[in-house]
């Protein structure tokens, strides 16, 4: 099958690449995406029907932004046009434009634009194609690596709605892979090859959500094992010119690694927190993983200490899946050295959880009527908001009075003299309230 979905002729099939050869043609192929593309999900929907309209697909590499653009016209009928906005200008996009026109007069057939890399056109490139979007002449499917909303000007994006596609999953990737393997008409299932559970996760762990990666490595192995032969994790390393690090991200590997880097955060030794991050990497970790345990460190062990922590954690997060890997690496890294040698306080998870133990126990007396909402119909006459105190009334900007129900002594959460947390504690001092 070529790019627009027609099938070459048999010798020319035989010399395609595995990854084209084994391109989807139709939805029920189609790997990942389902947060869009699942059973009666308006983009799917509106894929099925033709009526999807100008998309701009944003992802990283192999993840089927091209196939799933072939598949978008195949569904409207619609002719499919290809350039890469590396080498096209406004000239090709005038040239296709008037092709387009013509084509629809004579034939009533639509045209899908498809522009690879889309965000190397400038800001006169793109505007070249905003008129041929008003009118009709082609509907646009951009595909670009980059974000679109700093990337593409506003015109465009005003015409164009963002679809971001998602790597693979380690599940998906495994399934793509397996399947090429036995697939006889398009894959390898002819050579009656199988592959061991170990290089596969290899495999799967070095694509890094790639499926084009993976498939050429897979199709590579092939050539160097024999028919009817397993593929080995040792043909593997040698493909990618990479060893494996033993890593199972369902064993005791995953769980002791992770807990050695936490620890490690936890801790203060950014060094050994460091070296545990670049082994969950290099295994092919998703760093997602990595940033969300971060988040959940920042208040754990950090917290009020250093209330920065949090921010750096989810900015990190944040970043991590915005931009992938390999550069990941570096938002995962600034982050991991900023919470390890952060002050370190877990007052606020020990709050919290005595809190919660309080409320489980069924101590939960009445809130007291001064705290009470004077809203509602009938409330104020019943005394609700009645002898509270406004502390903004204050100097200060804080007055004594009691804000737990009776009965609820508190006392969960007590500022630890590190960090910042020391001068929240130097403030409750200062209104009359300890500090251990």
């Amino acid at each position: 099958m070529d790019l627009f979905g027609n099938l070459p002729p048999d010798g020319l099939r035989e010399v395609q690449p595995l990854a084209t050869r084994m391109r989807p043609s139709t939805l029920a192929e189609y790997v990942g995406q389902t947060h869009l593309l699942a059973e009666g999900l308006p983009v799917r929907r509106a894929v099925e029907s033709g009526q999807l309209g100008s998309v701009v697909l944003w992802a990283p590499p192999g993840c089927g932004k091209t196939t799933l653009a072939i598949l978008i016209a195949n569904h409207m009928n619609a002719h499919l046009e290809m350039i890469s906005a590396v080498t096209a200008g406004v000239a090709d996009v005038r040239r296709l434009g008037d092709a387009a026109r013509s084509r629809y007069a004579m034939n009533q057939v639509r045209t899908i634009l498809l522009v690879d890399e889309i965000h190397h056109f400038n800001k006169s490139q793109q505007d070249a194609l905003l008129g041929y979007l008003e009118d009709g002449t082609f509907q646009l499917v951009g595909a670009t690596t980059e974000n679109p909303f700093f990337a593409l000007n506003s015109a465009l994006l005003s015409r164009a709605r963002v679809l971001p596609l998602h790597p693979l999953t380690p599940e998906e990737m495994e399934g793509v892979l397996r399947r090429a393997l036995t697939d006889e008409e398009r894959g390898l299932g002819a050579h009656e090859l199988s592959i061991q559970g170990e290089a596969v996760e290899f495999l799967v762990r070095q694509a890094n959500g790639d499926a084009r990666t993976a498939l050429n490595a897979l199709e590579t192995a092939a050539l160097m094992t024999q028919p009817g032969g397993e593929i080995s994790l040792v043909v593997l390393e040698q493909v990618l010119q990479k060893p494996a690090v033993r890593y199972d991200r369902q064993g005791d590997q995953h769980y002791d690694t992770i807990s050695a880097f936490i620890k490690s955060v936890r801790g203060s030794d950014s060094d050994a927190a460091l070296h545990y991050l670049a082994r969950m990497l290099e295994a092919g970790e998703d760093p997602r993983f990595i940033a969300r345990r971060l988040v959940i460190l920042a208040s754990e062990d950090i917290g009020n200490a250093e209330p920065q922590g949090i921010v750096i954690a989810m900015a990190a997060f944040h970043a991590v899946e915005r931009i992938g890997m390999p550069e990941a690496r570096i938002t995962l890294g600034q982050a991991v050295t900023f919470l390890a040698e952060a002050p370190k306080s877990n007052r606020a998870y020990e709050a919290i959880n005595a809190a919660i133990a309080e409320v489980k126990r069924g101590e939960i007396p009445a809130i007291p009527m001064h705290l009470r909402s004077a809203q509602a119909r009938g409330a104020k006459e019943m005394g609700a908001g009645k002898g509270y105190l406004y502390p903004h009334d204050y100097p200060s900007g804080w007055v004594a009075q009691r804000y737990l129900p009776e009965g609820i002594q508190g006392g969960y959460y007590i500022p630890s003299e590190r960090g910042y947390e020391a001068k929240m504690g130097e403030r409750r001092k200062s209104r009359g309230k300890g500090q251990s």
